[in-house]
């Protein structure tokens, strides 16, 4: 998805490659602040001239101004493709594919006039800011949230198909008590009547008319209370374990086996034993060396004590 880019060649390619896929230096940053200041103003300009009285007041200011942007950032892809060694490696990563869609919707209007709306894509080119502020490092966070959803697929889609199941059930139920003059003319329609009431959003376009009818619509939406929280518990455990992967490990300490570690940890939190049994203790190091440097220390001095012994019966005999 984000492939490893190198400058076409020295020189010119190579100063116009730092300056457009690099962010280290005032230049190439002041560049990327430019481009997603253009971005969201094109945008903003294709939300405008979706407004009828503002269409109708400045549709051709606008039009122009529409141009105006397709022209820059077709000729930035163009100066892209030019600094670099695989021009067809870039296309086919994600930036590359957002940037070409980005400037198609508004060629494809001299073929097909709808397509204009399309421009609110390149929106998502907006995502370069995350290159510019250094915010790489947050992606690390939603890739979690991804593992999350991830190995918690199974249980969300069990809960999906139980749901469905339900409202199809309650539906049929529905179905064969109110009459057809009350909105239920097929089950398809009362399977509808059933999500809309369990999700508890009632749009009030179907309701139920007799009693039996208004019962079952009042459980399924009590039901929807009690079970809307489920798949957010389900996420939110499998985010808490993904947490927990990262952070903490399965390592027992050698002393008194406590496995509730983090990553880093140097020592049992618990026993305060060495855990890398692979590597010395620096506390059992530190100790050696300074029984070393006493037992240094003792024999030195006994050296001292040796030599100053040696040399007093020496100077009782200068004196006598």
């Amino acid at each position: 998805m984000f492939p490893t880019l190198k400058p076409a060649g020295e020189g010119l390619r190579t100063r116009i490659f730092q300056v457009i896929f690099e962010s280290d230096t005032r230049l190439a940053k002041g560049f990327d602040i430019v481009l997603i200041g253009l971005i969201l103003a094109s945008v903003t300009v294709v939300l405008l001239d979706s407004v009828p009285a503002y269409h109708a007041a400045y549709g051709r200011f606008f039009k122009a101004l529409e141009w105006g942007f397709t022209g820059l950032f077709t000729l930035e892809l163009l100066v892209r493709l030019y600094c670099l060694e695989r021009p067809a490696r870039y296309l086919r990563s994600f930036y590359g594919i957002i940037d070409l869609i980005s400037i198609l919707p508004t060629w494809l209007v001299l073929l097909l006039p709808g397509a204009h709306s399309l421009v609110v894509i390149r929106l998502l080119r907006v995502l370069r800011i995350f290159r510019v502020l250094r915010l790489m490092q947050f992606v690390g966070e939603g890739r979690l949230l991804i593992e999350a959803l991830k190995r918690s697929s199974h249980q969300i889609l069990l809960f999906l198909f139980t749901v469905f199941m339900l409202v199809t059930i309650f539906g049929s139920l529905v179905y064969m008590i109110e009459p057809p003059e009350a909105g239920f003319t097929s089950i398809p329609k009362s399977i509808y009547w059933g999500i809309v009431t369990l999700t508890t959003v009632g749009y009030g376009d179907i309701t139920p008319t007799t009693p039996l009818g208004q019962f079952i619509s009042m459980t399924v939406m009590l039901m929807g209370y009690s079970i809307i929280a489920i798949p957010t518990g389900v996420f939110s455990a499998e985010v808490i374990r993904s947490i927990r992967a990262d952070r903490y490990s399965d390592e027992a300490c050698p002393g008194c086996g406590y496995d509730r570690h983090e990553e880093k940890a140097k020592y049992c939190m618990k026993c305060g034993t060495w855990l890398d049994e692979n590597t010395e203790d620096p506390r059992e190091a530190e100790h050696r060396e300074e029984a070393e440097r006493e037992e240094e220390e003792e024999r030195a001095k006994e050296e001292d004590d040796e030599q100053d012994t040696e040399k007093a019966p020496d100077k009782g005999s200068e004196k006598e």
